[in-house]
């Protein structure tokens, strides 16, 4: 098997998980993983199709793109299949041993084919999920996945390839995050930031604030539509928005730019919290930051809990050389 060189993540793994691509010839240890895992699930109505699977049926799936497995000091506790689809990387019978759950491992297998993924040219991951299992649904969006389509009893869910996942267990990890991006940062530039009340918005842009070395309390803009921060360094000023004030609409650009401000957005980084569904109206080129809280019973691995996790996703020309290995301190 030759050792999948899987892409950095902001999460430290057990340094004993490795994990390999493999062909048909690891059709039964890649068997024996999945049928511990899927077995291990409660009782599904219909069962999971996983459950059926041969020695011969996985080593036909291996056969066409082959898989991955993943190895605890030498032991395979995980394993999935890689299945492409046009230019979206599937990825089938994704399966790690419930007694080796905790050490990080499908967050290890999940890094390895987004590098096989792009390695291979593929545009996004794909997973299909069941309804019925909540908390691995729960998992995926927390590794950057987001749900594209729902044919009860499954949940299919997407990740594009250019989104990075960090894992920020402090409030002031969320800062760190900011102001390491606020380097890569300059004038005209657009984040759209999205999460639930409390999620970590308004911590994660004074982090930007600090990098980008502007004045002023940065606080949530919940009770005005807009604040300028000027830069204190000669850089360009922080503009803070509450696009919720601005009513959600594909007008929000034009209203902003009505509003009496001191500073051009041409000679701003301008952030919008809760500009999502909007964006695509305010630039065609837009960083999305989406912040996502975790709940103690969320996670798959049972000690694998993450108190935010941060989906950045670039869009648009301006972002091609936007450093994620700068982002992952």
């Amino acid at each position: 098997m030759s050792t999948v060189s899987s892409a950095a993540s902001s999460r430290p793994v057990d340094s004993g998980v490795e994990v390999a691509r493999v062909g048909p010839d690891a059709a039964p240890t890649v068997l024996a993983i999945v049928r511990a895992a899927f077995g291990a699930r409660p009782p599904l109505d219909p069962p999971a199709d996983a459950l059926g699977e041969t020695e011969t049926t996985m080593a036909q799936r291996l056969a066409a793109y082959g898989g991955l497995v993943a190895s605890l000091d030498g032991e395979p506790v995980g394993a999935l299949v890689l299945d492409p689809v046009g230019r979206t990387m599937y990825l089938r019978r994704f399966a790690v041993l419930p007694d080796r759950q905790g050490h990080g491992i499908a967050h290890a297998m999940v890094d390895a084919a987004v590098a096989a993924a792009h390695e291979g040219g593929f545009e996004d991951l794909t997973v299909v999920a069941r309804e019925e299992l909540p908390r691995t649904v729960r998992f995926w969006t927390r590794q950057g996945f987001r749900e594209i389509a729902r044919r009860p009893p499954s949940v299919e869910l997407r990740r594009p390839l250019r989104t990075l996942v960090v894992e920020v267990p402090e409030a002031e990890d969320m800062r760190a995050l900011g102001t390491r991006l606020a380097g890569q940062l300059r004038a005209g530039d657009l984040l759209v930031l999205s999460g639930e009340l409390g999620a970590g918005k308004t911590t994660f842009t004074q982090g930007l604030g600090a990098g980008l070395g502007v004045r002023g309390d940065i606080t949530s803009p919940t009770f005005v539509i807009s604040r300028v921060h000027p830069s204190e360094v000669g850089g360009p000023a922080l503009i803070h928005v509450d696009a919720y004030r601005l009513g959600g609409s594909a007008d929000a650009w034009a209203e902003l730019d009505d509003l009496d401000l001191d500073t051009d957005l041409e000679d701003a980084v301008t952030v919008v919290e809760w500009g999502e569904g909007i964006a695509e109206g305010l630039s065609d080129s837009r960083l999305e930051v989406r912040i996502v809280r975790a709940l103690a019973d969320e996670a798959v691995d049972q000690d694998e809990v993450d108190p935010r996790r941060v989906e950045i996703t670039p869009v648009g020309p301006r972002w091609h050389d936007l450093s994620f290995a700068e982002l992952r301190g």
